[in-house]
């Protein structure tokens, strides 16, 4: 892939696109292809097809899709399933009739049974029950690198998968409705900050362990794996390191409102009790993360900030919370 390859970002606007988009820049690439939702349906064949026969994409970073935390999974499984999968199909079959060079499609560690051994390495796919609060979505993730491999093996096409851990990062959703429990944590935290309040509510016990890597540390696995991997099936892409929920909490609130307190509600699903990937395959191609937990949590805690009330008040109430390093 060179500065001049024109390269496809599907889901630019998202948590991942923005940041593949990002380091892509950085790099020097200068034909980087978008389209909006409103510009492109990636869920209708004929649109995608048309939109591939104008642009003709050499490269495809496939990161588009329907993402959601426990509660979104639970009451939109409907939307979930369908708009991931048509997703999915559409831009690999656009991508073989229109001679992409190579296509990197993510998918996502909801992919592993359950009670996959831990750490989760890339053989333990299909191997049990998935968890029943995202089934749904883990069955499309799960049926695009089946997807991937297909068109390897039928049409010789150089189509990847990867698979991240927990991603956070900067256009990362907030929502309580729908989000990851990362950015929810950090938005339950900063409205009890700014209401006033000392107590913190968060679902389940605290118990389940999750591993979380920094978005740009994503990014930039992504264009590593798209330059240097060239193997059917996926691979991990994590930090290779967990904590439990509680331990996360107290990290979000040591950086957000040390002041509160920590509450569990036990009558909400804890999900998977453990999640942690085996990156061991990753490592040994020569790429590891580069930003810690504490310092990622602190610039995405600031990012949420200037969205919400601009640079310079962000900066204040950041000042207002303490010094990072005290």
């Amino acid at each position: 892939m060179e500065s001049r390859s024109r390269v496809f970002i599907a889901g630019h606007r998202g948590l991942v696109g923005s940041a593949i988009m990002r380091r892509l820049e950085a790099a020097g690439c200068t034909s980087l292809m978008t389209a909006t939702r409103e510009q492109l349906d990636l869920r209708d064949q004929a649109a995608v097809n048309y939109w591939f026969r104008a642009n003709r994409p050499e490269f495809v970073f496939l990161v588009a899709g329907t993402v959601g935390g426990i509660l979104a999974n639970s009451t939109r499984p409907a939307e979930f399933l369908y708009d991931n999968m048509m997703i999915h199909a559409t831009v690999v079959h656009a991508a073989h009739l229109f001679g992409v060079k190579k296509l990197l499609y993510l998918g996502s560690s909801c992919i592993y049974p359950r009670e996959a051994p831990q750490p989760m390495k890339e053989e333990h796919l299909l191997t049990g029950l998935l968890e029943s609060t995202n089934e749904p979505y883990a069955i499309a993730k799960i049926a695009g690198i089946k997807l991937c491999d297909s068109y390897r093996r039928q049409y010789g096409c150089d189509f990847i998968s990867a698979m991240p851990t927990n991603l956070y990062g900067p256009n990362d959703n907030f929502d309580l409705e729908s989000s990851h429990v990362l950015p929810a944590m950090i938005r339950k935290f900063h409205d009890a900050r700014v209401s006033g309040s000392d107590a913190v509510t968060l679902w389940g016990t605290g118990a389940p362990r999750r591993e979380f890597l920094h978005v740009d540390d994503l990014a930039d696995a992504c264009v590593f794996l798209m330059e240097r991997y060239d193997q059917p099936g996926h691979i991990n892409v994590g930090t290779g390191e967990d904590l439990s929920i509680l331990d996360l909490a107290h990290v979000v609130r040591s950086v957000v409102h040390p002041a509160a307190r920590i509450e569990f509600d036990h009558t909400k699903p804890d999900g998977t009790p453990r999640k942690l990937l085996d990156v061991s395959r990753l490592h040994n191609l020569g790429w590891r993360h580069r930003t810690e937990l504490v310092e990622g949590i602190r610039a995405t805690y600031q990012w949420y900030l200037e969205q919400a009330t601009g640079p310079v008040q962000a900066e204040a109430e950041r000042r207002d919370v303490g010094s990072p390093h005290q």
